[in-house]
């Protein structure tokens, strides 16, 4: 299949089994929450009664003081004590072979192509690196929410989209599955499609 350069009168020819691959929302769902899952730090933790400091002693004797029996002033009713139910370190890691993830990545961006949502361009560049110059390219291809990839980024289109909320800017192996589906619209160069289509070929 061909894809259009943006701007050109010019066509690339690309893997209609990476770029026009049958959509399938189930594997798409199972990637996503995968990779989402697994950026989780999961390091929240709390001290249990076992875990707190202190408490060894038996506040008081069990009977004849009539207050209510203690063994530990440690307890999950004291102030001082553990926390019930505490919450301990996790990981919530999913496990999705590559097979998978690279089914799931195809996937995505055939359907990015179907829906016209990805729009290939010759390059991309700004000459200043300024915001305004940033703005004016996104305008320019109908990007709001969008994902700019190609090979090398330069600094000044680093520069010139630093500020603007919603654009990431990665190059051809820095793509993922939660950026692709977020995005508006996918920006790539030629040379990006031709090392996307060779890393999922």
């Amino acid at each position: 299949m061909e894809l259009t350069v943006s701007g050109k009168k010019q066509k690339v020819e690309v893997s209609e089994a990476v770029f026009d691959r049958a959509y399938s929302e189930a594997l798409v769902h199972q990637v996503v929450t995968s990779y989402m899952a697994t950026g989780r730090a999961g390091t929240k933790a709390q001290k249990n009664r076992a875990a707190v400091s202190g408490g060894g002693a038996k506040p008081w004797k069990q009977k004849g003081t009539g207050r209510a029996r203690a063994g530990t002033s440690r307890s999950p009713i004291w102030v001082g004590g553990g926390r019930a139910f505490a919450a301990q370190p996790r990981d919530f890691t999913k496990k999705v072979n590559t097979k998978m993830y690279r089914a799931a990545m195809k996937t995505i961006l055939s359907e990015l192509a179907r829906t016209e949502r990805l729009v290939v361009v010759a390059d991309l560049d700004t000459k200043n690196g300024k915001t305004k110059e940033g703005i004016e390219m996104l305008s320019k291809h109908g990007v709001t929410t969008g994902c700019l990839v190609t090979n090398d980024p330069s600094e000044n289109l680093l520069r010139s989209t630093g500020n603007l909320p919603y654009v990431f800017v990665t190059n051809a192996h820095g793509l993922d599955p939660v950026s692709l589906v977020h995005a508006d619209k996918v920006v790539m160069t030629v040379d990006a499609v031709k090392e996307v289509e060779e890393w999922l070929s």
